[in-house]
């Protein structure tokens, strides 16, 4: 599997990476173990989780899923392994975390909180990737650097990255680096997907010019991509289907998600898909690590069956008019979750 650097640091990593997410709710442990074996054994070395995860955030659950990934490091050698995992940052009430009472600023108590305790879950002396959740806007910026430069110093973060950033965000905290000598970004983490690419429009110039590599979730918008929501259907035990009783915020997640355009977006994909002979799943997943900006997509499974399609995309570079067929559809459909 192809490799890339992650920004301006010595950590080189798949192009695919695992995500998560799900371990601990949606899939328990053993069918976790089998979906992280069938990702390494196809040549995946980066793996993603957060101090949060399983989501949605449930006091029930939190921490499972970095429990969880912790005991199947055991299996592997710790030194071929990149992991990364968040703290957990205040969500600006879209979601709350179940930790810390629910608050999860990003000041150095609460970092060094977070990162004692996904290192003890993890039971490892050390995280590769160590990312802000969520931004706190109205926090000075430069604390959170110094308590993260911090753990860069003391060894038990390797680099640093952020997740659910702006362009102000991410290249203030760069200058606040840059001002006081500390420990940069070298990733940023966020929603890009071919429903959603709006990390075209600044985003990306920003991670060319200052050398920080996306590396988006996502990448089949909330499985929308799979098309298994087209023609209205919301299968037992999606998330969506999940999120059609949940709290409003997650209704509001689901309505931008899931709507007239972006099925229509999904449809037009697949009949791309279709005509380049693969799913719509491996070509969603093609076309995201196919950007110069991003040094490796986060994929996601509930399933063990889900991974052949993901895994796939690995081996295809999507041709020029398979590019311009897609773009076309952006252009019409344009930004089809708002």
């Amino acid at each position: 599997m192809r490799k890339n650097r992650l920004g301006k640091s010595s950590v080189v990593v798949s192009e695919i990476c695992m995500g998560t997410m799900t371990f601990g709710n949606q899939a328990d442990e053993k069918t976790a173990f089998r979906i992280l074996d069938m990702a390494y054994d196809a040549g995946v070395d980066f793996y993603d989780t957060a101090e949060m995860y399983p989501v949605p955030p449930d006091i029930k659950y939190v921490g499972v899923t970095e429990e969880i990934l912790g005991r199947w490091m055991k299996t592997k050698d710790r030194d071929s392994l990149i992991v990364a995992s968040k703290v957990a940052g205040p969500s600006h009430l879209w979601i709350t975390a179940p930790l810390r009472g629910g608050k999860t600023g990003l000041d150095r108590h609460h970092i060094v909180r977070a990162v004692e305790g996904s290192l003890r879950r993890l039971d490892t002396d050390y995280i590769d990737l160590y990312q802000t959740h969520w931004p706190d806007e109205d926090y000075p910026l430069e604390e959170t650097m110094m308590a993260l430069d911090e753990l860069v110093r003391s060894g038990k973060v390797r680099i640093l990255g952020c997740s659910n950033e702006t362009t102000w965000g991410l290249t203030k905290s760069l200058w606040a680096s840059d001002v006081h000598g500390l420990a940069r970004h070298d990733t940023i983490q966020n929603n890009f997907s071919l429903n959603n690419r709006r990390f075209e429009d600044e985003l990306a110039q920003a991670c060319r010019q200052e050398n920080v590599s996306l590396i988006p979730y996502s990448p089949l918008a909330g499985g929308v991509l799979s098309g298994k929501y087209n023609d209205g259907a919301f299968p037992e035990g999606a998330r969506f289907t999940y999120y059609q009783h949940a709290p409003e915020r997650q209704q509001q997640m689901l309505r931008r998600f899931v709507n007239a355009r972006s099925i229509e977006s999904v449809e037009c994909f697949q009949a791309i898909a279709e005509e380049a002979g693969m799913s719509v799943v491996t070509l969603a997943i093609a076309w995201s690590k196919q950007h110069d900006f991003v040094a490796s997509t986060i994929v996601g499974a509930t399933t063990a069956e889900q991974m052949p399609d993901i895994l796939a995309a690995a081996d295809i570079t999507l041709a020029p008019e398979i590019l311009a067929k897609i773009d076309a559809v952006s252009k019409r459909i344009r930004y089809p979750m708002g």
